[in-house]
């Protein structure tokens, strides 16, 4: 039976990145490896610490998933002890693929040492960069995260805090960043809430995080979300917080509850799994078509296979078998070793689709490769007819917020028609969930017209934020 690579990193959405951080704990660092290897779906390219243990700051930064760097024993780590620490998680959205991208950054300022990790995009970086290198700005990365740095230096503010919130003032677009400055953590949220920061606690210690998963794998309890456009304070004395720019609607990006956060996290009060369960039923009870089981593809497209399974009354089966312990096929050097590792990831379980009629779900289509070969890979195990249902509404827009996505030309859905879509991957029918579905998933009625509860413009074409787009740098 023939296997395939189903998810090639050419057509997926691509992790954006991961922050967290701790304060007052005298194993801030074990616990921020911990929680990185909890984030490590949302950046898998390199991860990187940055401590203070109240006289100095210690930094490593590495290429590789988290366990290649911090692991038990490891020196890296034994490294990087201090009561405070934040890490990062990277997919580079902005800036090559170098060891001088990888964040968390550390850097010396007018008010001593300054560590910065950020999640998201900044769409009037490539104004400002230009305009700092015109007036004298050195930068020793690619990324639009050092234009924070650039910025906060120049302020003239005598608190650095209120120089950081300058900063944050001048820049525009998606972000949830982490901190340390005045041995202080900091945490901030962009103004529209774009992308996610939650706060938890644990013991006498407080921490910042990408995702609720990640408190769960050290213990910590969730307190609650940072809001949209709040900078957090913490210290040895308390939690502070403020507004840094005027409350506006949150803009929440609803494609982390189609397929980026980990389906046991909790955002903004929403269950992931629960979330991607019930897009799956309202998938359902839209595009219903008779079948003899409902199939997923994994592992993103489990919870909304249940979800349609359960509403259809159609029986749900693993008709798909994803090996666990293959590589990530893009880092192997040559294209021989790219295909080997593609003929290892997913095997089709021939027993159970040979002389049925299935229904596959997965939650979206990129470019259509993965689409393709999966219906190939169907019919190679004998289903009689392969019916796509997708747990999102067609892709037709590029992210801008963070989120590593094709140009439109590249994007199937705004290419083709849904009919055409369907005759190039090979299906018997192919069908979208609404946005009006997705919106009642979410325990929305429908989408608001005018101002939308979420940010859904690779879907709508709705950005939220009008600033020009930054191209990637």
């Amino acid at each position: 039976m023939t296997s395939f690579d189903l998810h090639s990193e050419q057509d997926r959405f691509n992790e954006e990145c991961a922050v967290f951080g701790v304060y007052g704990s005298l194993e801030a660092h074990v616990l921020t490896a911990l929680g990185l290897h909890a984030l490590q779906h949302r950046g898998q390219e390199a991860t990187g610490m940055v401590s203070f243990d109240g006289k100095q700051f210690n930094s490593y930064r590495g290429l590789g998933h988290v366990g290649d760097n911090f692991y038990a024993g490891s020196p890296n780590l034994e490294a990087l002890k201090g009561h405070v620490a934040i890490g990062h998680n990277r997919y580079s959205t902005t800036g090559l693929s170098e060891v001088r991208n990888i964040q968390p950054f550390l850097t010396e300022l007018a008010f001593g040492q300054f560590s910065i990790a950020h999640n998201g995009n900044l769409t009037n970086a490539e104004r400002l960069r230009t305009s700092l290198i015109e007036t004298g700005s050195l930068f020793q990365s690619t990324t639009d995260t050092e234009i924070i740095i650039h910025l906060t230096a120049r302020s003239h503010h005598a608190d650095p805090i209120e120089r950081l919130k300058e900063a944050l003032m001048q820049i525009t677009g998606a972000y949830a960043l982490v901190s340390i400055v005045d041995n202080k953590l900091i945490g901030v949220r962009d103004p529209m809430g774009i992308r996610p920061l939650v706060l938890g606690k644990i013991g006498t210690a407080h921490i910042l995080a990408s995702e609720t998963c990640a408190l769960d794998i050290i213990g910590a309890d969730y307190i609650r979300d940072i809001a949209p456009g709040e900078l957090v304070v913490i210290d040895e004395k308390e939690v502070s917080s403020q507004m840094i720019a005027a409350q506006k609607p949150s803009r929440f990006c609803i494609f982390e509850y189609i397929y980026f956060a980990r389906p046991d996290s909790t955002l903004e009060g929403r269950s992931v799994y629960q979330a991607r369960k019930q897009i799956g039923s309202e998938l359902a009870n839209e595009t219903a078509v008779p079948a003899d089981l409902v199939i997923p593809v994994p592992d993103s497209g489990v919870p909304a296979a249940l979800g349609y399974a359960q509403a259809s009354g159609i029986p749900f089966e693993l008709g798909i078998i994803r090996n666990h312990y293959v590589g990530r096929t893009f880092i192997q050097p040559t294209d021989a070793g790219r295909t080997s590792g593609v003929m290892m990831k997913h095997n089709a379980n021939q027993e159970i689709i040979s002389g049925r009629d299935i229904v596959l779900v997965d939650d979206s289509i990129v470019r259509g490769t993965t689409s393709r070969k999966i219906v190939m890979m169907m019919r190679a195990a004998g289903a009689r007819k392969v019916h796509m249902r997708i747990a999102s509404p067609p892709t037709t827009n590029p992210c801008f917020y963070g989120v590593d996505t094709p140009d439109s030309d590249k994007l199937m859905a705004a290419q083709m028609s849904v009919a055409k879509m369907c005759k190039e991957i090979g299906a018997d029918s192919l069908a979208f969930v609404s946005i009006n579905g997705l919106y009642r998933a979410m325990g929305e009625t429908s989408r608001h017209i005018e101002t939308p509860q979420f940010c859904d413009a690779c879907f709508t074409g709705d950005y939220p934020i009008k600033e020009a787009f930054s191209p990637a740098l």
